[in-house]
């Protein structure tokens, strides 16, 4: 039940045509302060209609509007304070959260239409770091969004699995490796000879050169250079699905930048008949000048294709295979200028669905301070950080819950969902530092204080003995703790539908937290199972948060213990 939007009619029954029901809805504020009401409108913009000065206006609407889930309307200055029927509210809102449970906040806006969703993509050849960990849980958590408000997500693991970089592990492997080696720890000693090719370089820059004729090489279908790609490509996979399983992730494609090279030719004779190649000493690009970006360059001059062109391919696909309603890409914010590019040269191509492409850009995990490099070969390895959260969440829960039962399997849910909570919590265009230690806390705003909150409800459901809440009974409650709950409840609909409007999971986080909060003030504050009138409403306010919480984390994607 929308109740700013109830009030916005009471509203607009006394005004008339003053103001549109949309205009009144966006004025709508919610007061910083509890005393003065749970929603405000304020009568400014009225002034110009009435010919009146606010205040004036203010204190006539006061008293001629009148809802029936309005108990009360304090005129301030020109400002009217609503205070909603508590009692009213509450039931409605906790008989709506019981009923539909986990598809409260549901919503039909995408129809069942596709979006494709570029995310995760790390490159062949290198392990999974830390830096590749906030598109594969952005990406995720945007693809639980989208699904709650009616898209169908389908989740592409856009693999580095061609490139120049290619060439360069080729040549070091020749150069400095061994099958031996190679076979015993695959990931480790093909990133140490990408390392050793990029230190050798500095020195010989030769070497950039016989990378580069590898390359080509595997362009045109040269028989070693495919055998050391194709084995690449494999132990490589092994490793990523490894990874992508312990943080419960899964993928509905895996085509690399390879899918495409079959493709890529229709693309370049697409942008001949647009007539919008041209060549520069020996080079084929396209001018972007009139939409203020530099020239994309398509093919170099030796002929070798690049990036761009490759997803040039991969956006007409996947428009014809799953004719998208949207198409995102978590990618974080440097390559903001390749995906203005990449829409400008669809657009020259006279493709108008390069408007429904939307690049989600997101900013940096550093540690210190410092950008990770996996060139230089400052790499911190995704899987030895969630190694180290859970040790982290284990030693916590052993100390504040030794007898727990499945300590192991918890740990292993608190410790990698406070990783991806910790991600997802922050704004998605900031940086941020990561410490183990500010992670994996169950104090404070972090992923194991959620989850602790959501185990303490259903400790307190359990020790109630109900065996469920009966639905078809209204639960209304007044006091302020639960108010601040309620409200919380109220407007979950709307959070889900900001987060999926901002492409914004922070938005799910931050609601989780307070919700979490609000939760764990009411608990200190009220005696919830005392015997008495009114404890199958407080029972069906502890029900209604836990419900919640747990959607709040499952569109994050972490996992809700029902014991800690």
């Amino acid at each position: 039940m929308d109740y700013e939007l109830m009030v916005a009619q009471a509203i607009k029954e006394q005004i008339g045509d003053a103001l549109p029901i949309e205009k009144i809805v966006n004025l709508l504020e919610n007061p910083k302060s509890v005393e003065h009401g749970d929603i405000a409108f304020p009568a400014f913009a009225l002034a110009k209609a009435y010919r009146k000065a606010p205040q004036q206006i203010a204190a006539e609407l006061g008293e001629s509007v009148n809802s029936p889930i309005v108990e009360k309307i304090e005129v301030v200055g020109p400002y009217l304070n609503f205070f909603l029927n508590r009692k009213e509210v509450s039931a409605a809102v906790l008989n709506e959260v019981l009923v539909k449970s986990g598809h409260y906040g549901d919503a039909e806006i995408g129809e069942n239409r596709n979006v494709p969703i570029d995310m995760s993509s790390p490159n062949i050849a290198k392990p999974i770091s830390m830096g590749h960990l906030r598109s594969t849980v952005i990406g995720n958590s945007l693809a639980n969004i989208l699904k709650k408000v009616g898209f169908n997500p389908i989740k592409i693991n856009h693999l580095g699995d061609w490139g120049t970089q290619f060439g360069k592990l080729i040549v070091g492997y020749k150069l400095w490796g061994s099958e031996e080696a190679v076979k015993k720890d695959p990931i480790g000693e093909l990133l140490n000879l990408y390392v050793k090719f990029h230190k050798e370089a500095e020195e010989n820059p030769e070497l950039d050169n016989d990378a580069r004729e590898w390359f080509k090489k595997l362009e045109d279908g040269d028989e070693e250079a495919q055998e050391l790609w194709r084995w690449f490509r494999e132990e490589s996979l092994k490793e990523f699905n490894y990874i992508y399983e312990r943080l419960d992730i899964t993928f509905d494609s895996f085509n690399g930048e390879a899918f495409y090279n079959d493709k890529m030719q229709e693309v370049i004779d697409l942008l001949e008949e647009k007539n919008v190649l041209t060549v520069n000493e020996g080079a084929t690009i396209v001018d972007l000048e009139k939409y203020n970006l530099n020239p994309a360059l398509i093919k170099k001059s030796d002929g070798a294709t690049l990036y761009i062109t490759r997803d040039l391919a991969a956006a007409i696909y996947r428009k014809r295979t799953y004719d998208f309603a949207l198409s995102l890409y978590a990618v974080g914010n440097e390559q903001s200028n390749h995906f203005n590019q990449l829409k400008a040269i669809l657009k020259e191509m006279d493709y108008e669905w390069a408007d429904d492409m939307h690049h989600i850009p997101f900013g940096l995990i550093t540690q210190g301070g410092k950008k990770l490099s996996t060139r230089q070969g400052k790499i911190v390895l995704l899987e030895e950080v969630l190694d180290d959260a859970v040790a982290s969440a284990l030693e916590q829960i052993e100390e504040k819950n030794a007898d727990l039962p499945n300590k192991e399997l918890i740990a292993d849910q608190v410790g990698i969902g406070a990783v991806i909570f910790h991600d997802l919590k922050n704004d998605r265009l900031n940086n941020f530092d990561f410490t183990i230690e500010e992670v994996v806390r169950f104090e404070g705003e972090t992923g194991p204080y959620v989850q602790y909150t959501r185990a303490r409800a259903m400790s307190i459901l359990k020790k109630s003995g109900l065996a469920g809440i009966d639905t078809t009974v209204n639960y209304p409650l007044d006091d302020a703790y639960s108010w601040e709950i309620i409200k919380l409840l109220q407007d979950y609909p709307s959070v889900v539908k900001r987060a999926y409007e901002k492409f914004e999971p922070s938005v799910i986080a931050k609601h989780a937290i307070h919700l979490a909060q609000a939760f764990n003030r009411y608990y200190a504050n009220s005696k919830v199972l005392t015997d008495d009138a009114q404890k199958p409403a407080r029972l069906a306010l502890v029900q209604s948060v836990a419900t919640i919480l747990k959607e709040d984390l499952r569109l994050l994607g972490v996992q809700s213990p029902d014991q800690m």
